[in-house]
């Protein structure tokens, strides 16, 4: 499937009318069914086209969740999550019409337990409203995907980002979940102990679900101590592959990096120009590390020595809290910095993740497509788990340039599997993804379909996601 092709499902009109009906009457000024509402739910974030619901709905409990899913679930009607539309493979899109569930309204801290050191969350809080929250107990959530995203947004895709490689992703610090089946019953997947050998890890099957199998009206999450000191800063390499071989001896040598981020020259020379900054425009890493005073001094130093064995340096870093700030906000400018080189194109957005041993191969072979390709797809990734992310810039008027950036697209997703890799390392599959899945995972696909079609036999919730049909 190209991307540009994100395919209509068929609509059950009559369904939807009734659904839309009864909702009005419900909630009254909380269902949206104006044109400019219902297509900033869509998706909008990147190439795919938007797919519009035909309703948008702001619940504010579990129950009226739970009351509007068996409404559909009656009326056959699809049910389309929705946090902040962050997303960036289609995921919020509405193939085959329905109801979008804005959760913007269920944005509550339940309860905070910081002798356990984890919180209960209402989904649609937004990352950084919870470390707000947190910031008088000494704790805080580490799971940064760069956007603002909301929690539940961030578990239903498994979301990551720039701390993954030493706190893990949201697989990693979801304990427990509530969620509303497909039939408008409500579920906890666990308690809130740190393990359990309890049946069916169904907290993790939920995680990364993309909505495909319920409702995520509560999570409770894993928090962590602020660190005593951090420390941060940006080093130079002479060719992105010494930059890659820098992430595997830090990795490899078990320094315990918060964050380590790859940046290319040409996305080095877009966050200058949107930032006004004055970084050289060399391939460069980010680098971020937690700990004691001594610790993260330590840390850095040790760095510093790597990089020179790679010719690379000086690395330079800083325990000040004002500028690691201004370096790690151009850091997360870097889309942004990106779609700038070329405003009047359209970006899409993908992502790929090895082995750490084969980053450096992936990311040399990806520049090489790149080039050969004619294309502007700037590099940046979270290379301490060998994720790395290209924004292609698309001339939506050029038809000889869109086959090629979907031909692009088409090759990474397959280097990244011949690799023993995925084709995303936190996107999620959405629309976009769909067409390689099996691919990757083979067999296992038909066993995704088996829960699907048990859990959700009408296939309303967020259908065209993930499986094809």
């Amino acid at each position: 499937m190209a991307l540009k092709d994100a395919v209509a499902a068929a609509r059950n009109e009559d369904g939807i009318a009734v659904v839309v009906s009864a909702l009005k009457e419900r909630f009254g000024g909380r269902v949206q069914t104006g044109q400019s509402f219902r297509e900033q739910h869509g998706h909008t974030t990147t190439y795919i086209p938007t797919q519009a619901p035909d309703a948008v709905v702001w619940p504010e409990t579990t129950e009226e969740v739970s009351e509007i899913v068996k409404l559909c679930a009656a009326n056959r009607v699809p049910v389309i999550p929705f946090g902040v539309g962050s997303s960036l493979e289609g995921q919020v899109n509405a193939p085959a019409g329905g109801i979008c569930l804005d959760m913007a309204r269920m944005n509550k801290v339940i309860a905070i337990d910081a002798d356990d050191l984890d919180v209960t969350i209402q989904p649609g809080l937004t990352r950084e409203e919870l470390n707000v929250h947190l910031r008088d107990t000494g704790l805080f959530f580490p799971i940064d995907p760069g956007a603002n995203a909301t929690l539940g947004g961030m578990a239903a895709t498994r979301a990551s980002g720039t701390n993954a490689v030493r706190y893990g992703t949201m697989r990693d610090n979801v304990l427990a979940l509530e969620v509303v089946m497909p039939d408008g019953s409500i579920i906890k997947t666990a308690k809130r102990a740190k393990k359990s050998s309890t049946g069916y890890d169904l907290t993790r099957l939920m995680v990364g679900s993309e909505g495909t199998l319920g409702v995520i009206t509560a999570i409770t999450l894993k928090l962590y101590g602020i660190p005593q000191a951090i420390s941060g800063g940006i080093c130079t390499f002479p060719s992105l592959d010494a930059a890659c071989q820098a992430v595997i001896m830090t990795v490899q040598m078990g320094i315990p990096v918060a964050r380590i981020e790859i940046v290319n020259a040409l996305q080095m020379e877009a966050i200058n120009r949107y930032n006004k900054s004055d970084y050289p425009e060399q391939p460069c890493l980010f680098l971020e590390f937690h700990g004691s005073e001594t610790g993260v001094a330590e840390q850095a130093e040790l760095f510093g020595e790597i990089a020179s064995e790679l010719n690379g340096g000086p690395f330079r870093w800083t325990k000040v809290a004002e500028e690691r700030a201004k370096l790690w906000k151009a850091r997360h400018n870097a889309y942004h910095a990106a779609e700038a080189l070329a405003p009047e194109k359209k970006a899409l957005s993908t992502d790929a993740c090895v082995p750490i041993s084969r980053l450096a191969d992936c990311i040399a072979e990806t520049e090489k497509d790149i080039a050969e390709t004619g294309l502007i797809a700037p590099i940046v990734g979270h290379a301490g788990d060998g994720n790395f992310h290209t924004l292609v810039l698309i001339d939506m008027n050029d038809p000889d340039e869109i086959e090629r950036a979907e031909g692009f697209i088409e090759r990474l997703a397959r280097r990244a599997i011949a690799m023993d890799g995925t084709i995303t390392g936190e996107h999620g599959i959405g629309q976009g993804k769909m067409a390689y899945l099996r691919e990757e995972l083979g067999g296992a696909v038909d066993v995704m379909k088996a829960i699907k079609a048990a859990i959700d036999p009408l296939n309303i919730m967020n259908p065209g996601k993930i499986l094809t049909a």
